[in-house]
């Protein structure tokens, strides 16, 4: 008797061990299967092997389905991509000789002997003209950016070459305002685009210039492990904690810094710019306090 029960039990692990290794055996089949669907997908060479009414053949006709329809979007995707990078060009083209004649008949105007309301509607002219100018450009180069048309080229950069031009293109600016432009850097090796990062920062020091009516904007620089830390302080009117998402939005402009130009894109030109290459920027400030941007970029 005892034998018997002996000789049921072993039969029994044998057949639950049986049916573990065949469901084992099942699922890598599974597996396998749906890793060749993936790799064939990758290679845009997927078809339907088996016809029949077993689960795995509906899931590989729903899954064909859906390679169509993915395939249809992309081409949509595209279309309507080649559709905005013509528009962008149209308006790039069509747009730079009118703002340039009005520019230089400004200009010429200028020059002349005029005065009183004359004059001083010419300057308006000429201002919005340059404000005009100023909104194209960077509007174009964002959407460039967001519909993927215009790349990041990011490859080892000495920061300090970066934030040398920076300082120079802005040192004129700040000393006709009166403040103390300072650079404090050293050299500090990242992986990010030359020309786009220069014009991500030089937008916050545009930005601490334009609201900083006393005293100093300082730029310097810490290396950290994984980033470099580029920060901008100012001694400007600051932002309310309140409204430190929103000055990274595309054209918010705060209240309180209505009668200073701008139009309120620059910084989310520069967050976005900053984005793309894999870091990002805070912002440490309090109103009348100043404000400090610190960018991180990539080591």
């Amino acid at each position: 008797m005892d034998k018997v029960i002996l000789i049921i039990g072993l039969v029994l692990i044998i057949i639950a061990v049986g049916v573990i290794i065949y469901d084992r055996y099942k699922v890598k089949k599974i597996y396998d299967s749906l890793e060749g669907m993936l790799n064939e997908a990758i290679k845009e060479d997927f078809t339907v092997d088996v016809y029949d009414e077993s689960r795995f053949s509906r899931l590989e006709s729903e899954f064909l389905e859906y390679l169509r329809v993915s395939k249809i979007s992309s081409a949509n995707v595209r279309s309507e991509r080649d559709k905005i990078r013509e528009l962008i060009s149209d308006i790039s083209h069509q747009t730079k000789t009118p703002i340039a004649n009005l520019l230089l008949y400004s200009e010429l105007l200028l020059s002349e002997d005029i005065g009183g309301e004359q004059r001083e509607s010419v300057e308006a002219i000429h201002s919005q003209s340059l404000k005009l100018r100023f909104l194209i450009d960077n509007l174009i180069k964002l959407s460039r950016l967001e519909n993927g048309i215009l790349t990041l080229s990011p490859k080892e950069t000495d920061i300090r070459e970066i934030l040398n031009k920076v300082y120079e293109s802005y040192r004129g600016k700040a000393k006709d305002k009166g403040l103390d432009l300072t650079l404090n850097t050293d050299k500090m090796l990242c992986v990010i685009d030359p020309k786009w990062t220069e014009e991500a920062i030089a937008n916050i020091v545009d930005n601490a210039i334009k609201y900083t009516d006393s005293g100093y904007v300082k730029i310097s620089t810490t290396m950290y492990e994984m980033f470099v830390r580029v920060d901008v302080k100012d001694s400007g009117i600051g932002v309310d904690e309140d409204e430190h998402a929103k000055v990274f939005s595309r054209f918010y402009r705060s209240k309180k810094s209505s009668a200073n130009e701008g139009v309120g894109i620059g910084l989310h030109l520069s967050r976005e710019i900053v984005s793309s290459e894999g870091g990002y920027i805070k912002l440490d400030s309090s109103k009348g306090e100043g404000s400090t941007f610190s960018i991180f970029l990539p080591r």
